[in-house]
């Protein structure tokens, strides 16, 4: 592996990265979205189960927003980079908002609340890519990592929070209509902060003279040149293919559970784990550890996500799955690694469209993951399927070996 280095690179801490009010704010209204979120699915997952008593259609509830974000990359993904990000963010929030009220008041049928859900994630990538921009160019060198990395660490806590308080808010408020309706208050609040108080940025400058262009022409041009650049590509697919396995291994953790006979709730401890895991991975390695060491520790961060995965495939007791788990969870924090090489790689034109394309392409990884190795749990068991999905994660070490990339233009 080569590493490429500018000759001194100073740790940022935490401190900094809160200190600048523009990262501040997007880390607050998008910590509060993701709660938002959240709650929306699980409520919606509640709504759909006891209207329908369908559990199919009670899952899909839970997948209908992640599949539709890649098909809103390839075609409205340059939106990030061609409109000005006030405008985008805000009005990202506010069709939240106004979708989260609809499903709530609105007795639509099953179908439908699915398609709503479906059609609004479309255009989730042009939102987050707008965000993702703003605060790559706002932030630089390593405090952009220690802010990807409080992203990270807000994103777990937010999600937990926002299920946890989704299942309290349908027992408190009697109804998941009255839980989406408090996921409408939140993705509101989102809204107004961001209107009120994000200075209005202008768009990309090169993007704004492409006016000759139809926003999906751009969108597919843009993807195209992205995918065509190589250190682009490996550094995408070194982002997407761990969390894939990883997750394909934890969506049979329940039948993994049951097929070792562990006692009645371990499943769901057992999950809890890696969230927990993830998140002193980030602390950890995004605090304490120094860029140039970050980078070069990201392909043994791999191996470890998923190593102890592959474990799993041992006979081990509760305690020790548990502990393999966190161990798991922390190898997470290989991304960290990874962050000034991709920034450094994007043409500055498309930051925003490459930042869409990342995330959608990690949600429909990590959609795939789950129907993949459930497949192969059919045949050869969970165990077996859990442990092959660690050695696959482990096995992409050899694509997430870090080589630093010139910064563009």
């Amino acid at each position: 592996m080569t590493t490429l280095l500018e000759p001194a690179v100073r740790r940022a801490t935490y401190r900094e990265v809160l200190a600048d009010p523009l990262y501040r704010l997007l880390f607050v209204t998008r910590s509060l979205a993701i709660a938002a979120d959240s709650l929306r699915i699980l409520a919606l997952s509640v709504l759909i189960y006891t209207t329908t008593s369908s559990p199919l259609l009670g899952a899909l509830a839970f997948g209908a927003g992640f599949l539709p974000q890649l098909v809103g990359s390839t075609l409205f993904g340059s939106l990030a980079d061609r409109v000005r990000p006030r405008f985008v963010i805000f009005l990202g929030y506010a069709v939240e908002c106004v979708s989260a009220v609809l499903l709530a008041t609105v007795p639509l049928p099953a179908w439908a609340c699915l398609v709503l859900v479906a059609v609004i994630a479309t255009f989730v990538p042009v939102f987050g890519g707008a965000s993702a921009r703003v605060i790559a160019e706002t932030l630089t060198g390593d405090a952009y990592v220690l802010g990807r990395a409080l992203s990270s660490m807000s994103s777990s806590a937010a999600q937990l929070v926002g299920l946890a308080g989704g299942g309290a808010a349908i027992a408190a408020l009697g109804s998941p209509q009255h839980a989406l309706g408090v996921s409408a208050v939140l993705h509101a609040i989102s809204a107004i902060i961001i209107r009120l108080r994000m200075p209005n940025l202008p768009a990309v400058p090169a993007a704004e003279g492409s006016t000759g262009n139809s926003v999906m022409k751009h969108s597919w041009q843009a993807n195209r040149t992205l995918l065509a650049d190589r250190a682009v590509r490996r550094l995408m697919f070194a982002q997407w293919l761990p969390p894939a396995f990883s997750v394909g291994a934890e969506g049979l953790l329940v039948a993994y559970a049951g097929e070792r006979g562990f006692p009645a709730g371990a499943a769901g401890y057992l999950m809890a784990c890696l969230p927990v895991g993830m998140f002193a991975g980030d602390l950890v390695v995004g605090r304490f550890v120094a860029p140039r060491t970050r980078e070069r520790l990201a392909a043994p961060l791999v191996v470890l996500l998923g190593l102890p995965l592959a474990l799993l495939g041992f006979a081990v007791p509760v305690p020790a799955a548990a502990a393999l788990l966190f161990l798991s969870g922390a190898g997470f924090a290989y991304t960290l690694g990874l962050q000034r090489s991709f920034v450094d790689a994007l043409p500055e034109a498309m930051r925003g469209q490459a930042f869409g394309v990342l995330g959608s392409g990690m949600m429909t990884a990590q959609g795939l993951g789950p129907a993949v190795f459930g497949s192969i749990a059919l045949a050869t068991g969970a165990t077996a399927a859990v442990a092959l999905a660690g050695a696959a994660a482990a096995g992409c070490a050899v694509i997430v070996s870090v080589r630093r990339t010139p910064a563009r233009s």
